[in-house]
This record gives C-alpha cells, structure tokens and sequence, in this order.
C-alpha cells in the first residue's frame, strides 16, 4: 500500500469501515507515524543530495509528485534542508491521489512541459502507472517501497541501484 494516499490506504484496508471510523483510523495512523517519525529524523539514501544539486546545477526543474500530505512533505523537507531543491510539488491531499495522473498533469501545466519532456523517477508501481497514463518517461527505482519485478511492468526507462545512475540517463548531464 506504500505509495497510496492515506485516505485510499485506509479506504482499501478497511472497506468495511464508515466514514468516521476511517477518519478515527487515519488521525491514528498520523500519530503513530509523528511519534516514530519523532525518533528517528528523516535521511536521504547516499547519492541522492549529490544528484539533486548535480541535476539543479544542470539547469533542470525538479518537482515533488507524492502521496504524502502537503504538512507531512513540509515535515520532512525542512527536516532534511531540502525544501530549496524544488520547484513545485503536489500532494495527495491537494489533488487526486496516485495512481491517478492529475497531480503530474498539474506539475506538467505549471512548468509548461510536455510529459514526453519530463521523466518520472519513483519507487512505486503507482508512480510508473500514473506517468505511463500520460506517456511521461519513467525511472524506476529499485530499492524503494516496491521490489524491481513489480515496477518493470510498467517499461520504466531504466531502473537504478542508486539515484546518480540516472545522470548518465539523456538529457541529464
């Protein structure tokens, strides 16, 4: 369910539930999740800073398309001191949630860039399958959330072992 919106998780996992039980569900899950999060800080997997300045450096526009909430991206941005990396971002409580390719249709309207301009990198199959929607190139990563098996069939471009890979992709350096 990693990479699902919360309220599309917890609709999924409880589909029994009523409304206000799966608002009780997900306010529980954010506390719990605040409480870890609290223990152990955010950290970025190695290469991924390097790369990010590498490819701003580059002159690429770099955005955010997640299914996290706007407050929990902000949490864990300003915690990395990474909020200066990007130039646009949407979350799964601004738009609809992944799989659904709004949120890059939105980020591709506000950069004015056509999706075959862009490239999605993700580490889900919901990543691959939204920008595959809107014919957008993709990157799968593969020691994310889901295993590489489950992302190549969605025909990503390439799949790395680690995020400087992509420089050597086109048009990244």
């Amino acid at each position: 369910m990693i990479g699902y919106g919360l309220p599309e998780t917890v609709a999924q996992l409880y589909p029994q539930t009523d409304d206000k039980e799966r608002v009780e569900l997900k306010h529980a899950y954010r506390r719990r999740f605040l409480e870890l999060a609290a223990k152990q800080p955010p950290a970025l997997f190695p290469s991924v800073q390097e790369t990010l300045e590498c490819l701003r450096q580059d002159g690429h526009s770099l955005a955010i398309a997640t299914s996290k909430s706007r407050a929990g991206l902000e949490r864990i941005l300003t915690g990395l001191g990474m909020a200066s990396y990007f130039h646009g971002s949407r979350c799964a409580d601004e738009t609809t949630s992944k799989p659904h390719p709004l949120m890059l249709n939105e980020l591709l309207t506000e950069f004015a860039t056509p999706a075959a301009e862009a490239v999605m990198i993700g580490d889900t199959e919901y990543d691959m399958a939204m920008a595959r929607a809107i014919a957008m190139p993709r990157i799968a990563v593969s020691y994310g959330a889901h295993c590489p098996e489950r992302l190549h069939l969605y025909e990503p471009e390439l799949c790395v072992d680690r995020l400087s890979q992509i420089l050597q992709w086109r048009g990244c350096r």
